[in-house]
């Protein structure tokens, strides 16, 4: 399976290193160095990557912004170069998901694009669509059932064709039978829609056995679906509570991603999901853990169990990429509580404006005042 990246930059060392490297990872680079012909070139063609010179943010945020509106790219990882790291926040603020410092080595080219090509996958997987041809029903507040036609599945959604024309944003809840006769019966919000009635419906909070039934079906009805790539394992769980937790590691995601972490002994494995919100590069991910449902809950608690309940014990930690974000505002919280006397929750909510020392020292002295004895 071949991505597509765009390279943005007059740095020629950099081109070299990241065209040897790209290639052990099946990423096709084409460089750019005609600043004029961007917007020509993210009209004409899809890419799967941008990587952008950021020392100048002016022109760099035009090149960002340009690929946001793109009709083909807009939903493309995007890379940013810098050479100082004292302008990473400023890189970030710009679009960047995935930060490299210049001059570019092949182990942090590699670092971090075994991290960007992994969710790359996960993002096509959940997007490749089955073509199908089933019944469903269709409500939403204040209106009756409305019969339509699924016309294509994902992981991510459905397409269909009602009867009544539906409205883009709007919640529906609906039930469809799989070829199989498995119901599946969710809600899920309206991406967009047309006015001869065919819409794009996404799913919400599918349940997890329905999300595993569907998952399986699109993988034995769609044999050209990509695989999922294995689960980042170069990590270290440093801090933990309730609601989150930090992970060491020279790969680590960009902030807005959904991710599921797996810690496995022996026979033994436990899952919880989450999303990040604080990206260090080459350095590690603050998580905040999904807690909305009771199921939820229940995972992050057996999460910390199992880990407490296992001194001395390392277990190995796998980390996958789920889903990401492109959307900069209106980010919400995982957890519909906000639980005040969570340190470690409130400095992954509040990081902004601090910078990766100021964030890094923060957590030491949290960790240094949980293992100090109580005077009380």
């Amino acid at each position: 399976m071949k991505f597509q990246a765009l390279l943005v930059s007059r740095d020629d060392n950099a081109a070299e290193v990241l065209s040897r490297i790209l290639l052990d990872f099946e990423v096709e680079l084409e460089r750019c160095l005609d600043l004029a012909s961007i917007q020509q070139l993210l009209e004409e063609k899809r890419y799967d990557a941008a990587i952008v010179d950021m020392d100048d943010a002016d022109t760099a945020s035009h090149i960002l912004q340009t690929l946001r509106q793109s009709a083909t790219s807009r939903n493309a990882i995007s890379v940013g170069m810098i050479g100082d790291p004292a302008n990473v926040r400023s890189a970030f603020g710009l679009g960047a998901n995935f930060i490299l410092y210049k001059p570019i080595s092949d182990d942090q080219a590699h670092a971090s694009f075994r991290a960007a090509t992994a969710l790359l996958k996960r993002e096509r997987r959940r997007t490749f669509r089955v073509p199908v041809q089933l019944p469903v029903t269709l409500n939403w507040e204040g209106s009756s059932e409305v019969e339509g036609i699924v016309l294509d599945l994902s992981e991510d959604g459905l397409d269909v064709l009602s009867a009544q024309p539906l409205e883009a944003m709007q919640e529906v809840w609906f039930c469809f039978a799989l070829p199989d006769s498995t119901q599946i019966e969710a809600s899920g919000h309206v991406a967009w829609a047309n006015s001869n009635g065919q819409s794009g419906i996404q799913f919400g909070q599918l349940p997890a056995e329905q999300h595993g039934i569907l998952r399986a079906w699109l993988n034995a009805n769609a044999p050209d679906v990509p695989p999922d790539d294995p689960p980042l394992s170069q990590g270290r769980l440093s801090d933990l509570s309730l609601g989150g937790c930090y992970v060491e590691t020279e790969s680590p995601f960009p902030r807005q991603t959904r991710i599921d972490l797996c810690l496995r002994v022996s026979d033994l494995e436990v899952h919880v999901e989450g999303v990040v919100r604080v990206m260090h590069p080459s350095f590690g991910m603050g998580v905040e853990f999904a807690s909305r449902t009771a199921e939820q809950r229940q995972q992050v608690e057996y999460f910390i169990d199992f880990l407490t309940s296992r001194p001395g014990i390392t277990p190995e930690l796998l980390v996958s990429p789920k889903s990401i974000s492109f959307q900069s505002e209106g980010i919400s919280s995982e957890s519909e509580d906000s639980d005040p006397d969570d340190a470690l929750l409130q400095l992954l909510r509040n990081e902004n404006g601090m910078s990766q020392e100021e964030f890094l020292a923060e957590l030491h002295r949290q960790r240094r005042s949980e293992a100090e004895p109580s005077m009380a």
